[in-house]
């Protein structure tokens, strides 16, 4: 008897050993890792140096040693630099986009455009931190149309980077870097229709178009999901390039503006009474703020101050210069005399074509693309919008579609890797989805042309279902004796310029 129980015990003992074995285990405290060395430590700045992954962020890496200390945090200079190109492209809305717009138009209506600006800035940024900057952003939706739902109202948008966009820039600065983008987008389009549509009507119908145009646009282009995102989608269907908006922000908002002042109709008196702009003062500062603001535009695209941002800037100068001074000397040839309008109209051309390809051409490709920006752009509004009869007020159309569009397609033609390595068959996405094979054979032009067609399709359809259905709900246009009174004293109370 006594033995049996002992054999018993014995079986009970062998089998909880195992649980007891365990239990210590768990008791234990976690072994830790070592730290990073001053090895990895000096790497990590490199890479920061570098605008590069930091080594000590790696999987790899984590499972061998703890992250160094500037893994997973923002870099300052490259922080810094994003900051002051938010800030810059702000400035080209608010106040360059306003007082260029602002001076072209008749004194009546010069309230009205700052109304416009100022209004679609605000209602754009309450639509961008509910749910704007995830659709376009985020990635939960797996899709390469709309982005996802994680990032709605902003949420887990901190200063931490969010490593599917940059290693070094703060996750809650790039958002709002991207949100100035999405804010003067839309304000692009009030200079088409400037002078007759209804203040209530605009921001209806820019609060659809974001949803409908804009969001799915940006995220096709500068997702990390996205259809047309060549550079960092390698599973990119269109492996089309756009360094900074040529047709997310120009051929969206242009080929939109076309459609909504056909649909909108003409100015009251267009084409039987002058209707020239009331201050080419206010025309030339904004221009020239608009210039300024253009290099956060343009070069802080690169999202890090690095060697692509460089370049961007270069070209971003130089291509603007050359418009600038080849559209009033083709007014001198033509004309006999150069216009201030014209140098504006040139220098925002020449910004507006050389947007999306900055940071992928060389100096020589920037100063091709200026002559370029001067001159299709000058026939699209001096005999094309005379011939087909519509009224652009302030030519949107012509510059920004038009401009635009030139500059998707010349980007296809002279982009180069060795201005960024990006397009090169070392980087894993170009690689992937063709984009290098692309560039390599000099045929990308074949992708941009896709990605053209593309935009001008949901541009046009989208923008007359919109306007169609704002029509029917509050009416597009004021009353008549409204528009000839002028919209800044009926529609908001207030005049420009007391006499």
């Amino acid at each position: 008897m006594k033995q049996t129980l002992w054999k018993y015990l014995a079986v009970a003992l062998f089998a909880l050993a195992p649980m007891w074995s365990m239990a210590e285990e768990a008791a234990a405290p976690a072994k830790a890792l070592p730290a990073a060395t001053i090895e990895d430590r000096v790497a990590d700045v490199e890479a920061y140096i570098n605008n590069a992954q930091p080594p000590s962020s790696t999987d790899d890496f984590k499972k061998t040693k703890s992250p160094g200390p500037v893994a997973a945090v923002s870099g300052p200079g490259h922080n810094a630099w994003m900051m002051t190109s938010s800030a810059l492209v702000l400035f080209m809305t608010l106040p360059g986009l306003a007082l260029f717009y602002g001076g072209l138009v008749r004194t009546k209506n010069v309230l009205s455009v700052l109304a416009q600006c100022l209004g679609i800035t605000g209602l754009v940024t309450i639509l961008w931190w509910a749910f704007g900057y995830s659709l376009v952003f985020g990635k939960s939706f797996g899709s390469p149309y709309l982005g996802g739902s994680e990032f709605f109202f902003l949420k887990g948008v901190d200063s931490a980077p969010n490593t599917d966009y940059s290693y070094w820039v703060s996750h809650n600065v790039f958002s709002m870097y991207q949100l100035m983008f999405a804010i003067i987008t839309p304000a692009l389009i009030i200079g088409a229709i400037a002078e007759r549509m209804k203040f209530p009507a605009i921001m209806l119908f820019v609060t659809a178009w974001m949803f409908l145009v804009y969001f799915p646009l940006a995220h096709m282009v500068w997702g990390a999901t996205g259809l047309m995102n060549g550079v960092w989608n390698p599973t990119a269907k269109i492996p089309a390039i756009d360094f900074a908006g040529g047709t997310v922000v120009h051929m969206s908002s242009g080929w939109s503006a076309l459609i909504l002042c056909i649909i909108l109709g003409k100015r009251i008196g267009f084409g039987k009474e002058a209707m020239p702009p009331h201050s080419m003062v206010l025309c030339m500062i904004g221009t020239g703020m608009l210039w300024v603001g253009w290099y956060g535009f343009n070069a802080g695209s690169a999202v890090a101050a690095d060697s692509i941002a460089a370049n961007a800037f270069m070209t971003t100068t130089l291509a603007t210069a050359v418009a600038s001074f080849v559209w009033p000397l083709l007014e001198y040839i033509l004309k006999g005399r150069p216009s201030v309008l014209g140098f504006c109209s040139g220098a925002v051309a020449g910004l507006v074509v050389i947007t999306p390809a900055c940071g992928f051409v060389n100096s020589t490709g920037a100063v091709i693309i200026g002559v370029l920006a001067a001159v299709v752009p000058y026939l699209a509004c001096t005999k094309l919008k005379p011939m087909l009869g519509y009224d652009d007020a302030l030519d949107t159309f012509g510059v920004h579609a038009i401009g635009g569009t030139l500059g998707a397609f010349i980007t296809g033609v002279l982009a180069t890797g060795a201005v960024n390595g990006n397009l090169l068959d070392s980087a894993a996405p170009a690689k992937a989805n063709g984009l290098a094979a692309l560039v390599a054979n000099h045929t990308l032009w074949t992708a941009q042309f896709k990605a053209i067609v593309l935009t001008i399709i949901l541009a046009v359809v989208a923008t007359a279902v919109i306007a169609y259905i704002v029509k029917a709900l509050v009416g597009l246009r004021p009353e008549q004796e409204t528009e000839r009174q002028g919209l800044d004293l009926i529609e908001h109370g207030e005049v420009g310029y007391e006499y």
